[in-house]
């Protein structure tokens, strides 16, 4: 017995697969490398898992502005690290330490004289 197909809805959207994996075999992602190997900023170990958003934000500062293999502005090359590393946690970032880590871009824009109104 011939089974009937439902009509599809003429607004109605095909759903996109979500993707899950990596696209690698091997596992690595290549923004895992850039955290590790990135050659633009020397950073001190452990700096985004740090508490204190004023020291993180002092770090990245003094770190941007004693590299010399940065193709931005201090402040810009410091903004983008951190802004890649909340990025890239995703779901994995503790609401603490997102928290954390927002608080330390409000600071780094404090210590570059950024801050918005």
């Amino acid at each position: 017995m011939p089974v009937k197909r439902s009509a599809k809805k003429k607004n109605e959207k095909k759903k996109k697969p979500v993707w899950r994996g990596t696209a690698k075999a091997g596992g690595k992602r290549w923004s895992g490398e850039v955290t590790l190997h990135s050659d633009a900023l020397d950073l001190d170990s452990g700096v985004f898992t740090w508490r204190d958003p004023k020291r993180i934000a002092r770090s990245l500062r003094d770190s941007a502005e004693q590299s010399r293999r940065r193709k931005a502005s201090a402040f810009q090359s410091a903004m983008s690290m951190l802004t890649f590393y909340i990025n890239r946690g995703g779901r994995n970032l503790t609401a603490a330490q997102r928290k954390i880590l927002n608080q330390a871009k409000v600071e780094l824009r404090r210590l570059y004289g950024r801050e918005t109104e």
